[in-house]
């Protein structure tokens, strides 16, 4: 059974954002990719979908979920959970980081509006 040590774990940067990669297919998973999300503060959300759905568990900090016209502030212990093909975002209006997990099935993908879909480095 693969193990991935945090310190072996790839991280990919984006603006006001970060994804440490955990279980993936090329680290050995078969059924689920599973990442921690970071968000500076003040980052913004980025709406976006996803193919499969997808689970996100607020381990550290507040976040704003918006999903399907609801918005839901994110602390830690709670789950936010993203059906398919529903559009969303999660964003940090805080002063504190934000980190949550996140759970998608091997296979799903994101697009956002005029883009096709593909597979998030971290998860793939």
């Amino acid at each position: 059974m693969p193990f991935i040590a945090h310190k072996h774990a790839p991280t990919f940067e984006l603006p006001g954002a970060s994804f440490t990669g955990l279980a993936a297919p090329s680290r050995g998973a078969t059924e689920n990719a599973v990442w921690i999300v970071t968000l500076q503060p003040q980052a913004p959300g980025v709406l976006h979908q996803v193919t499969r759905e997808e689970v996100f568990v607020c381990i550290e900090g507040k976040g704003k979920a918006l999903m399907g016209g609801e918005t839901h502030e994110m602390t830690p212990g709670s789950a936010l959970v993203v059906p398919a093909g529903t559009e969303f975002a999660i964003s940090n209006p805080g002063s504190s980081l934000f980190r949550a997990v996140a759970v998608l099935p091997v296979g799903g993908q994101a697009w956002v509006a005029g883009s096709e879909p593909f597979t998030p480095p971290w998860a793939a």
